[in-house]
């Protein structure tokens, strides 16, 4: 895998499904399922006993898998530089909980050797800092971690009312940066899954590109909704077929200029990376 791999894959994954680190018998069966990248979870699902366990579990399975990433335990914590430090060169992307500071991103990346970093933005105080977050040059895409800010706010983490400003905040940001757009938390209802087809609906159209999921039943609903669809595509080529030398232009009596191609140029790009990521 090359340096620019772990990144890249970072930007183009749809799905992200969690596993956790101290289970690696389930490894290579979430792998398995087809997520763009199996999240080896040492933080919330590992019991503080079986951290050290985890780790050594997860540090040479990451290594020598190149769609994985692994979710480290905070700065605040007794185990995040450690387990950085532990992945230090293995080039396995990060992903950073509770990320709210710069700073802390900056001594993730040195601890860890220059790793790729997803910024999971799971309080308060990381909404208000998604500009800083995204626009600091450490992250490859911004997180919601929707249970962990519900949770902070007082309310249901299944409500989009109460988390809209959240998601746009992250939406936003990644976009004034450059960033490809963010990543969705989870749905918890594990065995509904009209509400998981909605909650992806609900995200795509807030602008949000990709989904963290808790189950490997969520992994191909999620791949689906988070792809281009075909009538999205078929749009995009007739835009692009239309598009002339500048200016504007009227297709099926709507009106197309620079905006509209340049969504149209980025709808084509995702299927053209999604369709590479599962060759």
């Amino acid at each position: 895998m090359s340096a620019d791999e772990p990144r890249a894959a970072i930007e183009t994954a749809r799905s992200f499904l969690f596993v956790p680190g101290n289970r690696p018998d389930r490894f290579a069966k979430a792998e398995s399922a087809g997520p763009d990248l199996v999240i080896l979870d040492l933080e919330d699902a590992v019991a503080p006993a079986e951290k050290e366990r985890a780790l050594h579990e997860v540090v040479p399975w990451a290594a020598a898998h190149g769609r994985c990433m692994v979710r480290v335990n905070g700065l605040s914590t007794p185990w995040g530089r450690s387990e950085l430090e532990a992945l230090r060169g293995a080039g396995v992307p990060i992903m950073l909980p509770k990320s709210d500071r710069v700073a802390d991103l900056l001594e993730a990346a040195e601890l860890s050797g220059g790793a790729p970093l997803l910024a999971l933005v799971e309080t308060p105080r990381g909404v208000q800092a998604a500009s800083a977050l995204a626009d600091s040059g450490m992250v490859a895409r911004l997180a919601l971690g929707n249970v962990d800010l519900a949770a902070s706010l007082g309310v249901d983490p299944a409500s989009r009312a109460a988390l809209a400003a959240a998601r746009s905040a992250l939406v936003a940001a990644s976009a004034a940066a450059s960033l490809p757009g963010p990543v969705d938390g989870v749905t918890t209802a594990l065995d509904d899954p009209d509400r998981l087809v909605d909650d992806l609906d609900h995200a795509k159209e807030m602008g949000l590109t990709g989904r963290l999921c808790i189950h490997p039943r969520q992994v191909g609903p999620t791949n689906t909704a988070m792809s281009p669809s075909p009538a999205e595509l078929a749009w995009a080529q007739g835009v692009l077929d239309a598009e002339g030398g500048g200016g504007v232009v009227v297709l099926d009596g709507a009106m197309l200029d620079a905006p509209v191609f340049d969504r149209a140029r980025r709808l084509v790009a995702r299927s053209r990376a999604s369709r590479i990521d599962n060759i």
